[in-house]
Order: C-alpha cells, then sequence, then structure tokens
C-alpha cells in the first residue's frame, strides 16, 4: 500500500501520539491530530505547512465528536487511518480507588475511542476502505495489580476491538488492537493519576509496584520513535493482525500469562464440562 493516506490520531500533543505522527508525515502521508487547547493546536499546524491539521477536541465530550470529525473531513478529506492513542494512566488499588476516578478512565480510554470510531466507520464502510488502530497496553492483555482500573479500560477496548474487526472486516475496514509494553513516554509521569494510599493491608503488594515504576521512569526499554515506525508499518499492510504486541516486556509478560491461564484450563477442564445439558439419549444408551 504505496498511496497517501489521510491519518487521524487522538492524543498527539506528545509521546507515542507525536511520535506516529511525525513518522507519517515524514513518510508523505496527511495527518490530523486531536489536541485539547489552542496552543498545542499551533505547534502541531507548524510540524507541516500542508499536511498536519490539530484539531482542538476532548475526546470524553462523546457528542462533540461526531460533529468535529465531519467538518474535519469536509476540509482535511476522508480518513483513512485511525489512530485511537489518546488516554492516561489510573495507579491504585481497586478498594482505595474512587467510582469517579473509574468512570473518567473508562470516559477517556473506552467512551472517547468508541465515539472516534463511530464517527469514522460511516464513510470509511461507504468507501469500503479503512483502517483503526487502537492502542491498548500488555495491562489490557494481562491483569496487573495496582493499576486496576487502567486495565479494566485496556481490556474493553481489546475486545471492542475484536469484536468490531470481526463485524467490520468484510467490509474492507480492518481493526487492530496494539498493545504497546513500558515504553519512554510520560505515561508512568505527568500523565499517570495516582490514587491516595489509605489502606495499609495493601503495603506489601502495592508499594513495591508504584517504587519500581517510579523507579524506571524515562528508563523504560520501549523506544517511541521505533514504535512509530512499527504503527506505521501496520496501518499500510494489507493484512494487519487484530493483535499486535509491542516491546519484548508485554511479549514475555503475554506469554508468561498464556502458560499460566493454559495450566489453569487443563486443571479445570472436568469442572468446566460439567456444567452442560446431559443428553437423555446418551443416558439411555
Amino acid at each position: 500500500m504505496n498511496k497517501q493516506l489521510r491519518f487521524l490520531i487522538t492524543g498527539v500533543s506528545s509521546g507515542l501520539g507525536r511520535e506516529l505522527a511525525q513518522a507519517a508525515l515524514a513518510a508523505g502521508h496527511a495527518v490530523a491530530g486531536t489536541v485539547r487547547n489552542p496552543l498545542d493546536a499551533a505547534a502541531f499546524d507548524a510540524l507541516h505547512p500542508e499536511h498536519a491539521k490539530a484539531v482542538v477536541l476532548d475526546v470524553t465530550h462523546t457528542d462533540d465528536v461526531g460533529p468535529a470529525i465531519a467538518a474535519l473531513e469536509r476540509e482535511f478529506g476522508p480518513v483513512d487511518v485511525l489512530v485511537n492513542n489518546a488516554g492516561y494512566g489510573h495507579e491504585g488499588t481497586l478498594e482505595e480507588s474512587t467510582m469517579a476516578e473509574l468512570r473518567r478512565q473508562f470516559d477517556v480510554n473506552v467512551f472517547g475511542a468508541v465515539a472516534m470510531m463511530k464517527a469514522v466507520l460511516p464513510g470509511m464502510r461507504e468507501r469500503r476502505f479503512g483502517r483503526i488502530i487502537n492502542i491498548t497496553s500488555m495491562a489490557g492483555l494481562v491483569g496487573l495489580a495496582g493499576v486496576t482500573f487502567y486495565s479494566g479500560s485496556k481490556f474493553a477496548l481489546e475486545g471492542i476491538s475484536e469484536a468490531l474487526d470481526r463485524e467490520v472486516s468484510g467490509l474492507g475496514i480492518r481493526v487492530t488492537a496494539v498493545a504497546p509494553g513500558s515504553f519512554r513516554t510520560d505515561w508512568a509521569g505527568r500523565s499517570m493519576v495516582r490514587a491516595p494510599r489509605s489502606i495499609a493491608d495493601y503495603d506489601e503488594v502495592f508499594d513495591p509496584i508504584r517504587e519500581r515504576r517510579q523507579r524506571a521512569h524515562g528508563q523504560q526499554t520501549g523506544d517511541p520513535a521505533r514504535a512509530a515506525q512499527a504503527l506505521l508499518e501496520l496501518a499500510t499492510t494489507a493484512h494487519p493482525p487484530r493483535h499486535l504486541v509491542l516491546g519484548k516486556d508485554a511479549l514475555e509478560l503475554m506469554s508468561k500469562t498464556l502458560e499460566e491461564r493454559d495450566g489453569e484450563r487443563a486443571e479445570w477442564d472436568r469442572v468446566s464440562r460439567s456444567t452442560d445439558h446431559i443428553s437423555t439419549k446418551h443416558i439411555a444408551g
């Protein structure tokens, strides 16, 4: 796929979204990116005089998403590739975190992403072409203690992505959930929301997790520029996968977890099979 594509990437002010936008522009594609304030919009527009277009939009204002994308496409042209990158991490145990924090986590990481998909799908269906890439996390493949709400939101986006791909792949649209491991972005820095600690019973489990994450910030193994190149390859391939893991740490964690799940599945196979209706013909035989 060598033609110029029109990308729409959410959350391009920094991090992986910014790296991908720059890589796509360097490859000759046109890129629209969502930002949340006019200053960031001006900085993004300055990346390329013709091919970079900022959209001031908060994806959690889901009623605004459809009209904003319709206006963008009238000026920018039809979106070929949507990359749902906007999101943030919430650190905290489930019991110490509030329901309001859970709703906010899903507003950004799930509901905003779904609103963006719903906005571009009609045009993609009509043209019988489109790519949707949803940035999830290794925490969306393996439930990680200490980021319970974050894991839940990314598990949700993984499931939505796979189900949607099964719905639209016959219409020329492909959907891929991309699960990065630890990359040198600001996810664990200013982008992380941290719930206050209040229950000492969780100290033994949680304190080492928080300490390791803070100590590793800025030293993560993942290179955002290399991830951007991988995403660019994914967006332009003729046969994209439904799921893609980025980073050796995420790959090893997923592999270890699959082995553990296979072991549990085998151990509890008898119980799993015991819940089906028993055929009366089988009993009679």
